[in-house]
């Protein structure tokens, strides 16, 4: 079998996530105290016992992602001898995920990782003023609907297509006025549900370029070398591998459209038949067995998924 590990984004994150973890393997406690170092906050201390609004909060919630995903995979290195350049033929992750994708891959080392999630994460949240901008999800709609839907809503203002996650889940994202006047659209149309979601910012559109401008700053500094396995970028939903390459790829990825559908089926097109999500929660499992639907899928978040992973090696 192929294998694909793929990484969590935005959404998964829980309070207590990764404590199994910590308690059972050193490993786990490494990386937690590794992030916590870098940001110089105790992030770990936070995901473990909250509070939620914070946690939540997009600068908390992509670096506390990461880590809990990285714990996970140095775990099963450690536990069940898994060598992503063996055993791995790619690596994706759905918006932040793909950072800890490249981390996982060695572009970054774990450190660097979290002050860019966390200079994204401030970024984003103040790249528009609270109020004027938000999301949508459109369930039951397909790409080329939902562009239809955000064109014919924009009306001289912003309304794009942000996420394309697959099993007919479509997310809107732009300036509130016109993601409202989409749902009204997307409801007359028949889709099976439009709703507006309890989001801090429009993440994955137009509105976000001064984040995507500092994006670019932060990874000209950040030393960065070609990832172990392939890496599927969100916004090319195909493999990068070269460093200039992959760091377009995340300055792009700001305003871009996470093609997630998209990517999960080119790499089941090119062979990969099992996809294991490393982390917090089971949102990407779900869209890839709805997407390819013969692919085998399962989530390594805990230490009994540790102990139920095969062993490798």
């Amino acid at each position: 079998m192929a294998r694909a590990c793929i990484f969590p984004g935005q959404g998964s994150q829980a309070v207590g996530m990764g404590r199994a973890l910590a308690e059972h393997f050193h490993q786990a406690r490494d990386v937690f105290a590794e992030v916590d170092d870098a940001l110089g906050q105790p992030l770990s201390r936070l995901m473990f016992e909250g509070p939620v609004e914070e946690l939540t909060l997009t600068t908390n919630a992509q670096p506390a992602l990461m880590a809990a995903s990285l714990a996970a995979l140095r775990v099963l290195e450690a536990e069940r001898g898994l060598d992503l350049k063996r055993d791995v033929a790619c690596v994706a992750g759905h918006s932040l995920g793909e950072y800890t994708a490249l981390a996982a891959a060695g572009t970054f080392s774990i450190a660097d990782t979290a002050r860019l999630l966390r200079i994204r994460g401030t970024a984003m949240q103040g790249a528009v003023a609270p109020g004027e901008g938000a999301m949508a999800a459109l369930i039951g709609a397909d790409a080329e609907t939902a562009q239809a839907i955000a064109e014919e809503a924009a009306e001289g203002a912003v309304c794009e297509v942000a996420n394309d996650n697959g099993g007919g889940q479509v997310v809107l994202s732009g300036t509130r006025a016109a993601v409202e006047r989409a749902v009204a659209i997307a409801q007359g149309r028949g889709i099976k549900r439009a709703v507006m979601l309890n989001v801090s910012a429009p993440f994955h559109c137009s509105l976000m370029a001064p984040a995507a401008e500092a994006m670019r700053a932060a990874l000209a500094e950040v030393a960065m070398h070609s990832p172990v396995v392939p890496v599927y970028a969100n916004v090319l939903a195909a493999p990068v591998t070269e460093p200039g390459a992959i760091r377009e790829a995340l300055v792009a990825q700001v305003t871009g459209t996470v093609r997630w559908r998209e990517s999960v089926a080119a790499m089941a097109a090119a062979g990969i038949d099992q996809f294991t999500e490393v982390g917090t929660g089971k949102v990407l499992t779900g869209l890839v067995k709805r997407i390819a639907p013969g692919v085998a899928a399962g989530t390594v978040g805990t230490p009994d998924d540790i102990a139920s992973f095969p062993a490798l090696g």
